[in-house]
């Protein structure tokens, strides 16, 4: 299977340097990538909005290596809020933060990474909108937990992600239903050995409906993160049955992928996000999403084919 070993090349300095020298790369990057700086990505987040569509932005960098690091990511988010409050955008787009990006995997980096979302989660509340904390590998989703939780006593609105590929997902979405928490639902996009995760895909997309389920049967506002049509027909016969208003839940997909079913999803009426990154250390994410789809890794290898 070719999915774990593009995760594996994920973390790979080596890969790094010869897919960012790639002749096809910078092609296949825009496609999931909606630019590197604050002025790339808010004409698209107006764009988005006009057309019905509400964003979650990620500024993605999580692979950082010292304190001054986390400090200019937690600035970078300041100063995206920035914008979006000069052009009244605020209530149209969230953000979605990785921890790692604040410092977690640091000296003392439960508490660095506190310390740097505390103000990005108090400034995205002043113009009307949220943070989502996002999930990562299995060893970080207890500090991530124990942040989520500190930072709803004075932002209840601040949302995390579940990852339906873990076994200890169906206990964490009781426990997050039952307090009324904002929870996007995927499927997982990091190597996870077989100890913690699923492996197989079709047992990891009926965990997915369990979780969902239990999601939309609990007390708080679930986010469907998924391109698949099986499981959004699911999501939103599921709503249905536990009688959710179509503001009571909403739908997330990437930049860059099934936009005319994101599209027909808005203009049915429901509440549909796009997670859109932007930034100039993109890898990582880069190769999550090639690992996700095989139609992913043959348009980039097409691209650098034709483009050699």
């Amino acid at each position: 299977m070719l999915g774990p070993v593009i995760l594996a090349a994920s973390r790979s300095d080596k890969m790094r340097r010869f897919v960012s020298a790639a002749p096809g790369t910078k092609q296949v990057v825009a496609r999931f990538i909606a630019g590197e700086s604050v002025d790339d990505v808010v004409p698209i987040v107006q764009e988005l909005s006009d057309r019905g569509l509400e964003v979650t932005l990620d500024v993605v960098g999580e692979d950082i290596t010292t304190v001054e690091q986390s400090y200019a990511a937690r600035d970078a988010y300041l100063e995206l809020i920035g914008r979006l409050k000069e052009l009244g955008l605020g209530e149209r787009a969230e953000m979605s933060v990785k921890l790692s990006m604040f410092g977690q995997s640091l000296e003392n980096g439960h508490e660095l990474a506190l310390a740097n979302v505390r103000p990005v989660v108090a400034a995205a509340a002043e113009i009307g909108t949220t943070v989502t904390l996002d999930a990562e590998d299995h060893t970080t989703l207890d500090s991530m937990f124990a942040i989520h939780e500190e930072l709803r006593k004075t932002h209840p609105q601040t949302g995390c992600v579940i990852q339906a590929y873990l076994f200890r997902t169906e206990d964490d979405a009781r426990r997050l239903a039952a307090n009324g928490s904002r929870v996007r639902i995927v499927k997982g996009a990091y190597k996870e050995p077989a100890s913690v995760a699923i492996q197989d895909k079709p047992e990891i997309d009926k965990a997915y409906v369990r979780i969902m389920r239990i999601l939309m049967d609990g007390e708080g506002y679930p986010m469907i993160g998924s391109h698949d049509p099986r499981l959004i027909a699911v999501g939103q016969e599921l709503a249905r049955r536990a009688g959710r208003k179509l503001d009571e839940y909403e739908f997330q997909m990437l930049y860059g992928i099934r936009s005319e079913e994101q599209h027909r999803l808005a203009a049915e009426g429901h509440r549909m996000r796009v997670y859109t990154a932007y930034g100039t250390d993109w890898y990582g994410y880069f190769m999550r999403r090639l690992a996700e789809k095989p139609a992913n890794l043959l348009f980039f290898v097409r691209s650098i084919l034709t483009k050699g």
